[in-house]
């Protein structure tokens, strides 16, 4: 027996809803050469999707079954009578978007006219973008799409395998989170390395920094040093870049607070916005001081991060151990010197692992932003190590200077902070 249909204003608006769709992706494809299917094409199938997908309700499966055949008849048919004015290259773009249309006029009828509205947008976005992203391919090459491969590999396979429960010492290891550390790392390597070069590279301190910062603050501060000491001019616009990059790690590092421990924001992110404002104030008032000075660009490679990232995701489980504990045998005293050991090399090992103790309510949101925040100047402090081994007098100064002050201004917040 046929189901019971919907009221009529319910029927209106998902079919009104379907043609706006069809309408909407119809528009992008009246503008293409050689066209298969215009506005009125795609209007009236999003439609006859909406329609099967009524029938579908009514009727059963078979009815939507019955419907698809038919759809891919007329596709199958059209495309035949075209065959002869279609270029050779011409793909099948509009057939398969055709075909997601025709699944979205179903869509409405099923009661997710929002999801079909977003699908219908992501298609016209994806339709439009077409020079955009051949572009964008052009600029890959072999070394580009192996780094994409294991970051796939890394996030889209391994990951979703791993178990999702806390096990361990004091039950704080988490397989799942360790991993995700490995694959944040990766990631945002991978995402700063495209970005500079589909922007172009970088040509000042500023994109320098910004661009290292995400990749690795401790890694730009090295790298700046280093050149500083085999360069004849820039030592001052080197310096602005490592303090920019050390900046854009506290960015990072709110950003990593966000993501971990989105419950706590209120009583966590303050004080760490607070430092974050300080440090990129130094940044900005170097960079001042650098904008006549010349700089040299920073040569990048796919990045190839699978190792350190390894590393750090033990060290997270590592500091995970350290601060439980900690936690569970001395004060709060002992928690902000394992902070700050594991805060020295990278300040995402301590930001992560505290933020994932804070959310399973495991530490004191007081102590915890005390703690990342205790990282965040071991790792300034580490820093200064090889801007005084590394870098030229010129260099050294203004650095040194820099990252002395960020220093003292979280030291301020952490004796002022109530």
């Amino acid at each position: 027996m046929p189901a019971t249909l919907p009221d009529t204003s319910e029927l209106l608006l998902s079919l009104g809803t379907a043609t706006g769709l069809g309408l909407l992706v119809g528009l992008q494809r009246e503008w293409v050469q050689n066209r298969v299917a215009g506005i009125r094409t795609f209007a009236l199938l999003t439609l006859f999707g909406a329609l099967i997908g009524l029938l579908g309700n009514a009727y059963g499966a078979w009815a939507v079954a019955a419907g698809f055949i038919a759809f891919a008849a007329i596709v199958v048919f059209g495309g035949w009578l075209g065959l002869g004015t279609r270029e050779p290259d011409s793909g099948m773009t509009t057939e398969m978007a055709m075909l997601v249309m025709f699944s979205t006029g179903i869509i409405t009828m099923l009661g997710e006219r929002l999801i079909a509205v977003m699908i219908a947008g992501g298609v016209m976005v994806l339709l439009q973008s077409k020079k955009a992203l051949h572009a964008m391919v052009r600029h890959f090459g072999e070394d580009d799409l192996r780094a994409i491969a294991r970051l796939v590999l890394l996030g889209l396979v391994i990951l979703p395998a791993l178990p999702n429960r806390a096990m361990g010492y004091l039950g704080v290891l988490n397989p799942f989170a360790i991993w995700l550390i490995v694959v944040l790392i990766v990631g945002i390597s991978l995402a700063a390395y495209m970005a500079e070069k589909y922007l172009g590279g970088s040509k000042g301190s500023v994109l320098a920094g910004v661009l290292g910062g995400l990749v690795s603050s401790t890694a730009t501060t090295a790298s700046s040093a280093r050149r500083s000491s085999t360069a004849a001019t820039g030592s001052m616009s080197l310096a602005a870049m490592a303090l920019i990059a050390s900046a854009m790690a506290f960015v990072r590092l709110l950003a990593e607070v966000v993501i971990v421990a989105s419950d706590h924001l209120r009583e966590l992110l303050p004080p760490l916005i607070a430092m974050m404002l300080w440090v990129a104030l130094i940044a900005a008032v170097s960079y001042r001081f650098a904008e006549k000075a010349d700089s040299q660009p920073v040569d990048e490679h796919p990045p190839s991060e699978l190792k350190n990232a390894v590393f750090l995701g033990l060290l997270y489980a590592l500091v995970l151990v350290i601060v439980a504990y900690t936690r569970e045998h001395s004060s709060s005293s002992g928690l902000y010197l394992a902070a700050f050991l594991s805060g020295l090399p990278d300040m995402s090992a301590i930001t992560l692992s505290t933020s994932r103790l804070v959310t399973t309510g495991n530490l004191e949101t007081s102590i915890a932003w005390r703690m990342i925040l205790v990282g965040g100047m071991a790792n300034l402090c580490f820093k200064m190590v090889f801007v005084i081994a590394l870098g030229s007098r010129a260099y050294i100064k203004p650095a040194l200077l820099g990252l002395l002050l960020s220093v003292a201004g979280g030291a301020a917040i952490l004796a002022l902070w109530p």
